[in-house]
């Protein structure tokens, strides 16, 4: 059979990639790969926006992978992602199965579109002892240090959210320091990139329904559920909607100053998100990008349009 490219959709939150990624592959009878470094997580479903509905398309089920493969409390991380990528990925191609992989985490996304040389960090607890008592600030310090002497992006502003994220930013980065990466086999994609495009202001107003939205469907409770199984450090770690809810539920915030704080870290997010994949167009990557305020059919025939050109 003959190779077909994959197909990489990206975009911020609240951009229709899902739908459309879904509603293609329906068309191309082909299989999704999701690039979303939360939603691997089990019973993490309202918070992280899964929205698994969307993979029924005229009543049939789209095949999803890398969603639900973990446990709450786990620090999956992207060396895990790129291995279980490439394993999906290698399946599906065996199979003869068109793939789409779609997601809004940048670093995810291109780290196998890319094909980033990684290794597995281990836990340095001399040098965490050492960190402990550390300001926010220093922390931060610390780590654009390490980075530039690694030659490697402040990539991701979520490394420097809490101590203990910095903290483990700076292990990695002093490993890496220590222990150059060694060379290994991660073949570089050959892709076509799709991009879902809303406006500044629709875009504002789209993530504050949907959140006003997932509070009502449960997102509150679902919370509450999760920390009958984990501590509230741990859901804290996860950022946005688990840090933001965790603190209302454990009676540190109203209710009124979550969604404020939350609604604007999200508006925070989606912007950084739209910063990454402009980064990626700089770095050689040509997205094709789509307005996501059509009507979903000219969206979705634009995107089979560029998918069946580009291959």
């Amino acid at each position: 059979m003959e190779e077909r490219k994959l197909i990489t959709i990206v975009g911020p939150t609240a951009s229709g990639k899902t739908t459309l990624a879904a509603h293609l592959a329906h068309r191309l009878g082909a299989e999704i790969i999701s690039g979303d470094s939360r939603q691997v997580y089990r019973g993490m479903d309202i918070g992280t926006g899964k929205d698994l509905a969307d993979y029924v398309v005229e009543g049939t089920p789209v095949p999803y992978h890398l969603i639900d493969i973990a446990d709450p409390g786990e620090k999956y991380n992207i060396f895990r992602f790129q291995q279980d990528f490439l394993d999906v990925y290698s399946s599906l191609c065996s199979r003869g199965c068109r793939a789409i992989f779609c997601g809004g985490s940048g670093l995810y996304v291109e780290s196998v579109l890319d094909g980033y040389h990684l290794s597995p960090v281990p836990r340095n607890d001399e040098l965490r002892e050492r960190l402990q008592g550390r300001t926010l600030q220093e922390l931060t310090a610390m780590l654009e240090d390490l980075k530039s002497r690694n030659h490697a992006r402040m990539h991701n502003t979520t490394d420097v959210d809490t101590a203990k994220r910095a903290i483990r930013a700076i292990e990695i980065e002093t490993y890496n320091l220590e222990h150059p990466v060694p060379d290994r086999e991660v073949p570089k994609m050959d892709t076509v990139v799709i991009g879902t495009y809303v406006d500044r202001e629709t875009r504002r107003e789209r993530i504050s329904q949907r959140l006003r939205q997932r509070l009502d469907e449960g997102m509150v409770d679902e919370i509450r559920t999760l920390l009958t199984k984990v501590s509230a450090e741990e859901l804290i770690y996860y950022g946005l909607e688990y840090k933001y809810v965790t603190e209302y539920v454990t009676g540190q915030r109203t209710y009124e100053e979550m969604f404020t704080l939350l609604e604007t870290a999200i508006h925070q997010f989606a912007k950084r998100q739209m910063t990454w994949f402009r980064g990626m167009e700089r770095r050689g990557f040509h997205i094709h990008w789509i307005d996501a305020c059509q009507p979903l059919g000219q969206r979705v025939e634009e995107a089979l349009r560029i998918a069946e050109h580009d291959t």
